[in-house]
């Protein structure tokens, strides 16, 4: 059985990593020996501010979004609610229907169709 024994490197070398990459690539290792160089402050304060306003606008955004969405349901519920409402107002208005609601009160459907009463010039 093999025990836990570390890597052995070869030839006492380093494997390189991303971050030390870029590391090298930017020197940034230099610029931070004596501390913080003040000349960048106010462009790194714009930028975070930037990046606030960003972050702030994003969240600001994905609220009116889904404020959008819950609108947009309750118009749907309410467009066929009002479909509903409107099927049920023109079965109920229907002459038939009227008909039979009124015939409670004793009034009854006329047998005789309508006429028009004409009217001549002068005889009113």
């Amino acid at each position: 059985m093999a025990k836990n024994t570390p890597k052995v490197k070869v030839n006492g070398e380093k494997k390189a990593s991303l971050f030390s990459v870029i590391n090298k690539l930017t020197g940034l290792e230099n610029w931070l020996v004596d501390g913080l160089p003040f000349k960048f402050l106010p462009q790194i304060l714009f930028i975070s501010i930037l990046g606030v306003l960003y972050v702030g606008n994003s969240h600001k955004t994905d609220k009116i979004v889904r404020k959008i969405q819950t609108l947009e349901t309750e118009v749907e519920d309410l467009r066929a609610n009002y479909t509903t409402l409107k099927a049920q107002y023109m079965f109920a208005s229907k002459q038939s229907e009227v008909a039979l609601k009124v015939k409670k009160r004793g009034v009854v459907e006329s047998k005789e169709p309508p006429y028009k009463i004409i009217v001549k010039k002068g005889e009113y």
